[in-house]
């Protein structure tokens, strides 16, 4: 997300105040997930203790090439990835329902919540504005290789992305649109919260912090969690599971 909009304090206090909206400002999001800056390492790594669910495959098969909605998306590079920010199954640290979403701010991971104290953890990068809310919210609706437009802000700072606006009908869908292979929307008392748990081509941001964006998962998870969760999933973003209410 832009330094501009960081300065947009979304937080329990108050959303924007606009209604939910239509189709047309779905396009708009505060995610500007252009990489600008240096990464900042997360948490050092730790000794992975991998669970694969039987119905995955194996790595090599979860994160090979892909050809979505006409797209191809390419594999993921294994041995350059830590493997602790891999699709795996763990045990619940959340105590929340089954059914739930829950972003760990702090370690860069997300789950989602399984019967059995099981989860479904991915790994995530986060831009600067995710450290910036926290709370309880819904997935209000999911999109498909969506389109991406920078808001006016950015177009202020980077011109060369006005090319892109809202009136010029944003960037397409593609392998580099910043959304990447899928979008879901957080909404919170029927708001825009401007958040977005989206796909990422940049595999090497996954476990750290970006100078924009929100929560990017690599397009193999994000397609994943797609299929997983229906519009209305509830979902907690937290900066640490100890301070979990």
């Amino acid at each position: 997300m832009t330094d501009t909009l960081s300065s947009i304090r979304l937080n329990r206090r108050g959303f924007l105040g606009a209604a939910a909206v239509g189709a047309a400002s779905l396009a708009v999001s505060a995610c500007s997930t252009v990489s600008r800056g240096a990464y900042v390492d997360g948490p050092p790594p730790e000794a992975p203790q991998l669970s694969v669910d039987s119905s995955f495959g194996d790595y090599a098969m979860m994160y090979g090439p892909v050809t979505d909605e006409g797209f191809e998306i390419p594999a993921i590079p294994l041995k350059k990835m830590n493997k602790r920010f891999l699709r795996q199954v763990v045990q619940d640290p959340t105590g929340e329902r089954p059914g739930t979403i829950v972003v760990d701010t702090s370690n860069h991971f997300l789950y989602l919540v399984r019967e059995g104290g099981e989860a479904m953890r991915y790994g995530v990068g986060l831009g600067r504005a995710g450290f910036e809310w926290s709370g309880r919210a819904v997935i209000q609706w999911k999109r498909k290789w969506p389109t991406w437009t920078p808001p006016d802000e950015m177009i202020g700072r980077q011109p060369e992305l006005a090319k892109y606006s809202a009136a010029n009908g944003g960037m397409q869908p593609g392998l580099m649109n910043p959304l990447g292979a899928r979008a879901l929307y957080i909404f919170q008392n029927n708001q825009d919260t401007l958040y977005r748990l989206h796909g990422s081509p940049e595999w090497s941001s996954i476990g750290k912090s970006v100078s924009s964006g929100c929560v990017r998962l690599m397009n193999q998870d994000i397609i994943d969690l797609y299929d997983r969760v229906p519009n209305k999933t509830p979902i907690l973003v937290t900066g640490g599971l100890g301070g979990v209410a």
